[in-house]
């Protein structure tokens, strides 16, 4: 694989503050005149983890800019805090922070990166400033519509039981609202995500955690316990970030798949595994129907996330530079 880095430390980074106080941690990689493009990370509630997204680029030629999400990471205040109330985590936000940020930072427009619920964002964010892309390039890819985090939440439980019985009862013992019908089970974990108890609302960031491991480990003999978990604000902010935007299908309206016309001009590499049991290559396929610009990798080993995944990642970056250098 081919060695793009120019040293593991950002040029420059640090915290952006919003218009209404938060503050972003943003790091920059690269070249100061290089293209500009931007990354974005998982979750939601990810972080941008040892910034191994940089190894993607060739950075001879690159102004790689990654950001952690508002509530995430080293961004400030934490959605872990219990006092941090959820109201300005939505999506119309998040997009107005990369705006911030791309001002900020003297940007025109850049190349898109996505990684699982980043390419959420990475649509969402295009479809509102088209203007501002230069190309896109997704990985794993989400566009958290009702239906997908109807599958990753209740649906896919059919082919784990046991663990989706226990993440049920859990529900079902501590929100009457969900054991009556009342509300979906990812709706009933954002509720118990935000207990002002503190005991209840770890015991499900727990809970959570284990299912979240469940179906990322489909085809190991055993579940693999993802370690950053161990991290209780790391588990507290990604459990309760991950719930409060899929209970509100990715606050993205209207529907991704329904307001493509605004983006099906630029150019996009659809990245995704054929196993990927937590979202399916179905949605992969609609965004791609939708996008005649866009071009569909389906990696028939991998599932969300795998080797040949990640070098057709470094494969579809190097073409977008080689676009804009048109």
């Amino acid at each position: 694989m081919t060695d793009f880095s120019l040293g593991s430390n950002p040029i420059r980074h640090g915290l952006m503050p919003t218009d209404d106080g938060h503050q972003l941690y943003w790091e920059e990689f690269g070249r100061r005149d290089g293209i500009p493009a931007l990354h974005m990370h998982g979750g939601p509630g990810g972080t941008l983890g040892a910034s191994g997204y940089r190894n993607r680029w060739d950075l001879s030629r690159t102004r790689l800019i990654g950001f952690e999400q508002r509530g995430c990471g080293r961004s400030l205040p934490s959605a872990a805090d219990a006092n941090v109330e959820m109201e300005s985590f939505t999506t119309p936000r998040l997009i107005a922070d990369i705006e911030t940020l791309r001002i900020g930072l003297g940007i025109e427009k850049w190349i898109l990166n996505g990684v699982s619920w980043g390419s959420t964002l990475a649509l969402a964010y295009a479809q509102a400033h088209p203007e501002r892309v230069i190309g896109i390039v997704l990985f794993a890819v989400t566009t958290t519509s009702r239906e997908e985090v109807q599958w990753i939440t209740e649906t896919v439980g059919a082919l784990f039981p046991e663990a989706w019985d226990r993440l049920a009862g859990f529900a079902s013992r501590h929100v009457p609202a969900y054991a009556s019908g009342e509300l979906r089970l990812v709706e009933a974990y954002a509720q118990l995500l935000s207990s002002s108890d503190l005991e209840l609302r770890d015991a499900a960031s727990r809970e959570w955690a284990l299912w979240e491991d469940t179906h990322i480990s489909l085809g190991s003999e055993q579940v693999v316990r993802d370690p950053r978990w161990e991290e209780r604000s790391f588990r507290h902010s990604m459990t309760r970030m991950t719930t409060h935007f899929w209970a509100h299908d990715g606050f993205c309206q209207p529907p991704i798949l329904e307001n493509m016309a605004k983006i099906q001009h630029l150019p996009a590499v659809l990245i995704h595994g054929r196993a990927d049991v937590s979202g399916p290559a179905r949605t992969a396929w609609k965004l791609h129907q939708l996008w005649p610009a866009s071009a569909l990798v389906i990696c028939e080993k991998d599932g969300h996330g795998g080797a040949d995944m990640v070098d057709h990642w470094t494969s579809a970056n190097a073409k977008m530079l080689d676009l804009a250098s048109w």
